[in-house]
């Protein structure tokens, strides 16, 4: 595999779609960022996915876009193919969670931020070095940065272009838990497997609201089979919509 590849599985009703280049530390290809709205249209219309890991191959998350492309993708006006992966991925219709290892680096971050939840390996690095390149970041990307971490701390990861490691991306707000390795990808199933058994109605309602939509009105099955559940002292058993 000389040029990377998006892996997409399913395991009951999680999805988990791997970014695959290690030759590259996951470097994210052209072809890479093509593939990967495309790739989340299946899983997004699926009803029997209910939760998406996006997680790296061979103990490293993402080191960001492949730099060996980055300048003739400028020049051809193909920076945006970032962008459109991106948003795809924001714009996932169900929950998702960034599970990450090794380093979190540049069009990696953007990956992990556009993610609903970001889990971390304890010993897993971060960064987001434009800085060192000169290279301007997209700002619907530096906006979703800042909202996510706060307008100073998205400044000091973009004007630095340091390295920080977990702890210090958990403290800032861009990471949600820290894991020791050998326990991230045990965690990070639990919770998508907790999520997964969890009302997709309310969840849909919650990404309408915090991303600025209308959420969708109540159903009443949904809300029938929550109390009854509650009142029988058993997990619910929700509609898989």
């Amino acid at each position: 595999m000389v040029n990377g590849e998006l892996v997409l599985t399913q395991d009951g009703p999680i999805a988990t779609l791997v970014i695959s280049n290690p030759a590259k530390r996951n470097a994210m290809t052209a072809a890479m960022w093509r593939a990967l709205p495309s790739l989340l249209e299946a899983p997004a219309k699926d009803p029997s996915v209910r939760a998406l890991i996006l997680a790296g191959a061979g103990g490293t998350f993402c080191a960001g876009a492949d730099i060996t492309e980055a300048a003739s993708l400028a020049r051809a006006g193909d920076a945006s193919l970032a962008v459109r992966a991106e948003q795809a991925l924001a714009a996932f219709p169900k929950p998702t969670i960034a599970r990450i290892d090794g380093f979190c680096v540049g069009g990696g971050c953007q990956l992990a931020v556009a993610c609903d939840l970001r889990f971390a390996a304890s010993d897993s690095r971060f960064g987001i070095t434009p800085a060192k390149l000169g290279i301007v970041y997209p700002p619907s990307t530096t906006r979703r940065l800042a909202s996510l971490i706060g307008p100073a701390r998205a400044k000091l990861l973009l004007y630095t272009a340091d390295l920080f490691d977990a702890a210090a991306a958990e403290r800032m707000g861009l990471v949600d838990a820290v894991f020791p390795p050998a326990d991230l990808a045990s965690s990070v199933l639990q919770v998508a497997s907790t999520i997964a058994s969890r009302s997709q109605l309310t969840q849909r309602a919650t990404k309408a609201v915090l991303s600025g939509s209308e959420p969708p009105p109540q159903d009443e099955a949904e809300l029938s089979e929550g109390i009854a559940a509650f009142l029988s002292r058993r997990p619910p058993a929700f509609p898989w919509s």
